[in-house]
């Protein structure tokens, strides 16, 4: 990877303390090799992955107290992969994928700043049908619906990796394909609710978005 500039923060998690190495902002951008680009990666969007966004902080304070025991659990369009890591000092059965061709990079140096165990990690598209993820108790996302594309592509995705009963928790800023995405849910014999974080005093501004909750049960 050509030059970036980075950053290292510790995020502090209800009690835990994830240490993240990410871009040192959003106006980096590297890919000699035209990965990104053949992926349909701009570089406008290439950097995106690389920060902490404040939608990735609301999931991973959702998932601090989420009942974990005997679930698997699936982070879709990871980034940072700020809740997976969480989860994994938590000691989770999670694992993690996103489209980016460095946010495996990312995250097998983020592990070891936690000294954590191995997450598990796919690079693949929400289209790839045949990615061999398996199926999962849980799948969480935060700030996947950001164009009107993912509606259908992240609905199917989630059905083909859903066990007969699962949960979806998906953090939203406040974009306007979500209500399309739960309809696409409920029919897919999902129950919907909403609700604002309990808390975002770790978030230097308000947060304007909501929770998404989709349970379904065999």
């Amino acid at each position: 990877m050509e030059s970036v500039r980075l950053r290292y923060q510790t995020i502090d998690v209800q009690g835990f303390d994830i240490h993240v190495r990410g871009l040192r902002d959003n106006q980096q951008f590297s890919d000699a090799l035209g990965e990104a680009e053949a992926l349909g990666i701009s570089s406008a969007q290439w950097s995106l992955f690389g920060v902490v966004w404040d939608s990735s902080a609301v999931l991973a304070n959702e998932m601090a107290t989420f009942a974990i025991e005997g679930k698997r659990i699936l982070e879709v369009g990871c980034g940072l992969a700020l809740t997976s890591l969480l989860l994994k000092v938590r000691q989770a059965d999670i694992t993690a994928t996103d489209i980016h061709p460095e946010a495996g990079n990312f995250l097998i140096e983020n592990v070891r700043l936690n000294s954590g165990g191995k997450i598990p990690f796919l690079r693949a598209g929400w289209n790839d049908a045949s990615d061999g993820l398996g199926k999962f108790d849980v799948i969480v996302g935060s700030d996947v619906l950001y164009e009107r594309e993912h509606i259908v592509l992240l609905s199917e995705f989630i059905e083909r990796h859903a066990k007969p009963s699962c949960e979806v928790i998906l953090v939203d800023p406040g974009r306007l394909n979500h209500a399309a995405f739960s309809k696409k849910m409920v029919a897919l014999g999902y129950s919907h609710s909403q609700h604002k974080p309990e808390t975002s005093g770790f978030l230097s501004k308000e947060f304007k978005g909501q929770v998404l909750r989709y349970l379904r049960l065999a």
